[in-house]
């Protein structure tokens, strides 16, 4: 098979995954989990996981300076990101919140502008300004249309999520660059577990998953996440980077929101309205052009960042 097939494959199959995902996460926060335990089992999980891959892998000494970068990664990106993505599916719905995570890259491209001085481009201002409107229109009806229980109160939570993420991708740069994906993400997990445990360890064995009345259903649910989500998609991602540009696995990431949807409204998680089609192609074309590299020898943050993942 050609490799460049091979590199399509496993990128479709990781936003499968993590489109996927979102469904899953919503169905275990509404019946078997809080917000809390879900992140903490997560948290623990990946950093078992992680820390027993590492000792297959050659050590690598890491300085005490990128330690505290690391840490900081961990819990933007990891502790309030996660705990954020949990408690935005707890109010509001699949869709809403899948369309205002795919705002990620065009917030890693506003603080790059604001913080970082990086130049931008007419059309990465036009897919900013296309992303935005897509964003306020999930706003202004997120009180009249969805099943969420607060559909404002889950974007906003989703927003922030969304600016974590970004902030998580701006701290870690340099650190990404620096060592393999392997030793950044132990020591995230390693460090985001520390930052945790602490709140939610005691209350972990009262989640109904861990108790008698579970149900195959939620086991399998949770096994997805985690199995899936946690571990499986974090290696096709380096297959998929290692045999594609960076910027064609970013247009692929367009396709979590619409796996997302697509399986909530099948499952009853959502509802179809003229305001999620409409703003699901805002969003996406915004943020297509905001990934898309300048020039065929230039990239912007977003794109030298996953191209180093």
């Amino acid at each position: 098979m050609n490799e460049k097939y091979k590199g399509h494959i496993a990128i479709v199959a990781a936003n499968i995954i993590f489109g996927l995902n979102i469904p899953v996460t919503k169905s275990l926060i509404a019946n078997w989990m809080s917000p809390m335990g879900y992140t903490l089992t997560r948290m623990l999980f990946g950093a078992v996981l992680f820390w027993a891959v590492g000792f297959f892998y050659p050590k690598e000494k890491v300085s005490r300076k990128d330690l505290w970068i690391i840490a900081l990664g961990g819990f933007f990106g990891f502790v309030a990101t996660q705990l954020l993505f949990a408690w935005a599916l707890k109010f509001t719905t699949p869709v809403y919140f899948a369309l205002m995570m795919s705002l990620t890259p065009v917030l890693v491209l506003l603080l790059s502008v604001l913080f970082l001085k990086e130049t931008t481009t007419r059309i990465k201002l036009l897919g900013t300004l296309l992303s935005i409107a897509g964003a306020f229109l999930i706003i202004l009806q997120g009180g009249n249309h969805g099943t969420g229980s607060n559909n404002l109160l889950g974007i906003f939570l989703a927003i922030l999520a969304a600016l974590g993420y970004g902030i998580y991708m701006i701290i870690t740069r340099e650190v990404a660059l620096k060592y393999k994906p392997v030793t950044v993400v132990k020591y995230m997990f390693f460090f985001s577990c520390l930052m945790i445990v602490p709140f939610g360890i005691t209350a972990l064995p009262t989640e109904a998953i861990y108790s008698t009345e579970v149900t195959i259903s939620a086991i399998l649910q949770l096994a997805f996440a985690l199995l899936f989500s946690t571990t499986l998609a974090f290696f096709l991602m380096p297959v998929a980077l290692n045999k594609l540009k960076a910027s064609t696995v970013s247009i692929y990431m367009n396709l979590q929101p619409i796996i997302a949807s697509v399986a909530a409204l099948i499952i009853g998680q959502d509802v179809f309205s003229w305001d999620k089609p409409l703003a699901a192609a805002l969003v996406i074309m915004g943020v297509y052009l905001v990934t898309k590299p300048k020039s065929r020898n230039q990239t912007n943050i977003i794109t030298e960042y996953e191209n180093n993942l």
